[in-house]
């Protein structure tokens, strides 16, 4: 297993930078290499779930909280519940988003498949996400020519009615931390998560892949207030590689 980055840590706390394809914590379906048992077996931190404090998704790359005490734990714990704790994702989404916004919309299981999330204004929970767009991006005709070198004029045809060439780059703030909350927030709102295999529809996401590896959304800061000291804290990772190779591509 790859050594995960450490962003900052100390006596109370440790915060690293969660690679894509890292599970965070055990399940039924994933009962080793996560990040859990880095945390138990390579840090020797003895708490429940190996002290983690919040989730990100597997394919979501980023910062990430851990307690190494059951004070700090209790303490940041705490602080997400109140809503003490700000998060900023960037995300690539579909289509042109031209102004900043908020989505709220409560958030429960898909009764039509319970893999999956959806908004249910009245059988989910509430969950809130902020965003702001940083620029619209689309591919110039030589990148757009080398990523569908094999399509014929049918199918470049498609992608322009489909406005397949129209991208934004967002900063989202969730207020909440639903399970998936930014990929069914930015499908609800019709500008769903690049590579999002779970939310981006089948066909989309095919094309999204032959430039971008897995779903665009990156944990890119969180604020929080020391455990012990008090002291008000942010904590930062750069965008990751793969993510900003996909990027470079987009722009042309």
């Amino acid at each position: 297993m790859d050594k995960v980055k450490v962003i900052f840590q100390d006596s109370d706390l440790l915060s690293l930078d969660k690679p894509a394809g890292l599970v965070v914590d055990k399940s039924n379906t994933q009962n080793e290499d996560t990040l859990e048992d880095i945390l138990v077996n390579e840090y020797k931190i003895k708490l429940e779930r190996g002290g983690i404090v919040h989730r990100l998704d597997k394919d979501t790359s980023g910062v990430i909280l851990v307690a190494k005490t059951k004070e700090a734990l209790e303490n940041l714990q705490a602080q997400f519940k109140d809503r003490k704790t700000k998060k900023q994702y960037l995300a690539l989404v579909h289509g042109l988003v031209e102004t900043s916004g908020k989505v709220e919309g409560a958030i429960g299981r898909n009764p039509g498949d319970r893999q999956k999330f959806t908004v249910l204004e009245e059988e989910g929970k509430e969950a809130v996400t902020g965003y702001e767009p940083m620029g619209s991006l689309q591919f110039t005709g030589d990148s757009l020519q080398e990523i569908f070198s094999d399509f014929n004029k049918i199918q470049f045809r498609k992608l322009s009615t489909v406005n397949y060439n129209l991208f934004t780059l967002l900063k989202c703030f969730p207020k909440t931390g639903r399970t998936h909350q930014i990929r069914v927030h930015l499908k609800y709102i019709n500008h769903p998560i690049v590579s999002d295999e779970t939310y981006g529809g089948r066909k989309i996401v095919r094309l999204d892949h032959r430039w971008c590896p897995r779903q665009f959304l990156h944990a890119a800061k969180i604020g929080f207030y020391h455990p012990v000291s008090g002291a008000w804290m942010e904590l930062e990772s750069p965008l990751a590689e793969d993510l900003k190779e996909a990027l470079e591509r987009v722009k042309g």
